[in-house]
């Protein structure tokens, strides 16, 4: 498990209302990495301390 995963939980009601702020679309959540992940735009946005950081500077870019 990495440190990351470690980290406080994101409240599960706001990954229901969370969208990719770039494709405007769904974003699925990844616990292992404790990451949002955008299929769509190709990132994963990080979450830091129980808040997901929505900033695409931020994301990492998903392998192809």
């Amino acid at each position: 498990m990495t440190e990351n995963a470690a980290e406080t939980p994101v409240d599960p009601r706001l990954l229901e209302i969370l969208v990719c702020p770039l494709t405007k679309g769904p974003l699925t959540y990844d616990r292992e990495r404790n990451e949002l992940v955008s299929q769509k735009a190709g990132l994963a946005y990080p979450i830091r301390d129980g808040i997901p950081i929505m900033l695409p500077d931020e994301a990492r870019h998903l392998e192809p």
